[in-house]
């Protein structure tokens, strides 16, 4: 091919603004002139083919014998899918012949690796087609996009630019980035920067309008380690901080699941389920389930470990919040006083000595939507109360350092164990908060008032450590009335450590009087046992049985193994007060 033709090709190349372009390309791409000599080899030829790039004016078959662009040299026609192995790699090549005045002057073939492809649809792309391409990524980038020459004249912006800036193609392109600035369209040139340091610079750029913008510049080299072009990302800083506010409050709330979830394992796994027989708590339950429906301010009552933390989140359950907003219960005795503000209501950066860059929102922004249970309520202390207060009146907060007031639509839920009338009569509590926070009071009986569940409490927490422990027990008769009878001044909370003790401490299947703490056995009348023959043969009865059971699981296997009929036994169990585990069948 003469040289005249090489530089018409070459011309061509100029005109579509590739020669730049194609070398930065992920495909790889190939161009041959009319002797099939190289024209073009980009680096990500370079790279499919492991060579250097130095290839040009070489024969396309020395460095790609089966490369077919000789062949479509020949025909003229297009091939479009063609697969080529290249070592352990498969590409696929585009081939497209150049034409200029109805004569082949070239062709180019464009290469991918299939690994990289995966289910992509191939096309056979043209040189105006991959302009075209290459036109619609620029336009389409969410981003803005400014790209300069090496002397710092505006060559092109997208469309992202002019959303973002204000500033429109008019205003800039063709202009030198230093009358930009003298213009006063935007605060400083980042291009400049890079021409001067050679490398991918960061800066805040503030526009005419008075919007912060984002920059990254970033230079292009040619061969020869020059720079040709700068490319410059633009981002909004108003986007930006939105979503790192955003983020901040997902990740807070995700770690506050967390040590919600953590602690719910820890302390109260298999606990969730509100065991209820005793008229008093049904009483108590069906309250509850009414102020879900309601959107009023609830104070719960009742002594250390009844369980007021669940009903306050059976009322959130059984409410519409649970569709807006998390549950998120605050211990007000667990926080020290001069970090429970900020655990609470936040704190602005530079609020203190350590602040967290950006500020950090508190629970209450947190639980925006859902419901806030402030456990120990009488623990919080007095200049708390205050802003309490004003979240509860106003349905807004301030953060810790802030002076912008932050609007709050939480359900507040509080409990305590203490008599808050009296503390406000002793101003240990603020009077006008405590009617706000007792708009519904709902008193929780203690246990020793509902020994109704007493024993279907044991029962379910029984099974539960079974399960959990690996390991099964029952209850006599006689240790079941001395937990009847015990006065429980820890209520439920103490019952079930009773009970997961026993299970993990006793190294025998029937839990006797005797295995009970000491502390327990000394509150409640002493156990009289009764050595006459009719007794001593009912225990021995009473063993038997439960032993039985206990080994085989269903009533009619114990039955055979005791020699009596199914019918028989299951009366005797009863007779007897033995406490049948749900996995026991009677097949």
């Amino acid at each position: 091919m003469s040289t005249k033709s090489i530089l018409t090709l070459s011309e061509l190349f100029e005109q579509v603004a590739l020669l730049d372009i194609i070398d930065s390309l992920h495909n790889g791409v190939i161009a041959v002139n009319e002797d099939s000599k190289i024209i073009v080899f980009n680096q990500a030829a370079s790279r499919i083919f492991g060579v250097e790039k130095g290839n040009a004016f070489r024969k396309i078959d020395e460095v790609f014998p089966n490369s077919q662009l000789p062949s479509v040299l020949a025909s003229g026609e297009a091939r479009k899918g063609v697969k080529i192995k290249l070592g352990a790699s498969m590409v696929i090549s585009n081939i497209t012949p150049v034409i200029i005045k109805g004569k082949t002057v070239g062709a180019i073939s464009v290469l991918q690796d299939i690994s990289e492809l995966e289910a992509l649809v191939l096309q056979a792309k043209t040189v105006e087609e991959l302009a075209a391409e290459l036109n619609a990524i620029f336009e389409s980038s969410y981003d803005g996009i400014y790209v300069t020459d090496s002397k710092g004249y505006t060559l092109r912006v997208n469309s992202a630019y002019q959303r973002i800036t204000g500033l429109s193609p008019e205003q800039l392109k063709g202009k030198n980035i230093k009358d930009i600035v003298k213009q006063g369209l935007i605060s400083e040139s980042i291009t400049f920067k890079v021409l001067e340091q050679k490398k991918t610079i960061t800066i805040k750029q503030t526009i005419s309008t008075g919007k912060k913008i984002l920059v990254t510049g970033s230079p292009i080299f040619n061969e020869q380690g020059e720079i040709i072009r700068v490319v410059t990302n633009v981002r909004d800083m108003t986007e930006l901080n939105n979503l790192h506010k955003k983020l901040e409050r997902s990740m807070e709330l995700q770690a506050h699941y967390e040590r919600e979830i953590s602690q719910l394992k820890n302390k109260y796994e298999g606990q969730k389920k509100i065991i209820v027989k005793s008229r008093q708590m049904k009483n108590a339950i069906e309250m509850a389930e009414r102020l879900a429906r309601v959107d009023t301010t609830v104070l719960i009552l009742g002594e250390s470990g009844v369980g007021k933390e669940l009903i306050a989140q059976l009322i959130h359950e059984n409410s519409s919040r649970p569709l807006r907003g998390a549950f998120i219960k605050v211990n007000c005795g667990a926080i020290p006083g001069d970090l429970l503000e900020s655990e609470l209501f936040g704190y602005e950066e530079g609020a203190f000595t350590g602040a967290r860059k950006g500020g950090k929102a508190g629970l209450f922004e947190i639980a925006d939507g859902g419901t806030i249970f402030l456990d120990e309520i009488a623990e919080l202390p007095l200049n708390l109360q205050v802003k309490l207060l004003r979240v509860l009146q106003e349905k807004e907060l301030t953060r810790l350092g802030g002076s912008k007031p932050i609007m709050s639509d939480v359900r507040i839920i509080s409990a305590t164990n203490k008599d808050l009338y009296k503390m406000v009569k002793s101003k240990l509590f603020r009077e006008d908060l405590y009617y706000r926070l007792n708009v519904v009071p709902l008193l929780i009986p203690p246990l020793r008032e509902r020994v109704d569940d007493i024993l279907p409490l044991t029962q379910y927490h029984l099974e539960y450590f079974a399960e959990k422990h690996k390991i099964t027990k029952i209850l006599s008769p006689k240790t079941m009335e001395c937990l009847m009878a015990y006065s429980w001044p820890g209520n439920i909370r103490e019952l079930i450590n009773t009970l997961e003790r026993l299970v993990v401490t006793v190294d025998h299947d029937i839990l006797e009087p005797q295995d009970l703490p000491q502390t327990l056995l000394s509150e409640i009348p002493e156990i009289h046992v009764n050595n006459s023959l009719i007794d001593a043969v009912a225990s021995l009865e009473k063993k038997l049985i439960s032993k039985a059971l206990l080994e085989h699981k269903t009533t009619r296997k114990a039955a055979i193994i005791l020699g009596i009929s199914q019918t028989c036994l299951i009366k005797k169990a009863k007779k007897n007060g033995i406490i049948f585990q749900n996995q026991w069948s009677t097949e």
